[in-house]
């Protein structure tokens, strides 16, 4: 039985780093380090689409980091989900949050219903769920709430350029009708695993905004809602990010 066991969760988990390769770990010490946060950021995707608030994230996505994340999204290494909502939940307190300063509800960007049929799970959702945890245990009251939903199809943002993504995710994304319910009293955190052009992260801004959940007439882009994000591409930093020792 136990040989058993060992085999099917050789199919099911990732038996090396989904980082780096090394053998008989999920993610490795260094891999760990580059998800640590220790890098994390104000990031600006350039151009800069309308109506992108303030976007934070952890890592660069390139090398060991983008390894581990498309290893969750696209292969299924659902156990990754805890190292990334580790990263995720440094990005959100780098955008100002902190113990004291209320609620935070992570509201994830929504994958296409194809695409969780495909996958069997939405990642950003359940790194969301994750980050949500690691919040209250340093002491951030935080909870997700998945108020955001497609109103039509989309196509594949894949291979698609800042200006097709832009056309292709306008007025896309929609509140639900209990989002006033999920959200209230608690200051909104837009999240997502990674951000390229901005533009779903602007999109999903634009529904937020739409349906009164946050900002209002006299308040500018941004000037309320934030977002964050696992990884970015590592030219987006405003400052570029540092370099994790290995």
């Amino acid at each position: 039985m136990r040989g058993w066991w060992q085999e099917l969760a050789g199919l099911v988990l990732p038996v090396d780093c989904a980082g780096c390769g090394a053998v008989r770990v999920l993610v490795c010490a260094d891999c760990r380090g580059a998800l640590s946060g220790a890098v994390a950021g104000l990031v600006r995707p350039s151009p800069r689409p309308e109506g992108l608030p303030v976007v934070q994230a952890a890592a660069a996505y390139e090398g060991a980091v983008r390894a581990v994340l498309l290893a969750h999204k696209e292969r299924g290494a659902l156990p990754l989900a805890g190292v990334l909502g580790a990263a995720l939940a440094a990005a959100v307190l780098a955008g100002g949050t902190a113990p004291g300063r209320g609620e935070v509800a992570l509201v994830p960007v929504p994958s296409a219903r194809r695409q969780v049929r495909a996958r069997g799970h939405d990642p950003a959702r359940r790194i969301a769920l994750a980050a949500a945890g690691r919040l209250r245990r340093a002491g951030v009251p935080a909870r997700v709430a998945p108020v955001l939903g497609l109103r039509r199809a989309v196509a594949d943002q894949a291979g698609l350029g800042a200006r097709q993504r832009r056309e292709n995710l306008a007025g896309a994304l929609a509140v639900r009708r209990d989002g006033a319910r999920l959200t209230g009293g608690a200051r909104i955190v837009l999240v997502d695993d990674v951000v390229t052009t901005g533009a779903t992260l602007a999109e999903a801004a634009r529904a937020v905004r739409a349906a009164g959940l946050v900002g209002g007439p006299a308040a500018g882009p941004g000037a309320v809602l934030r977002a964050a994000v696992v990884a970015a591409p590592a030219d987006s930093f405003a400052r570029g990010p540092r370099t994790v020792a290995r």
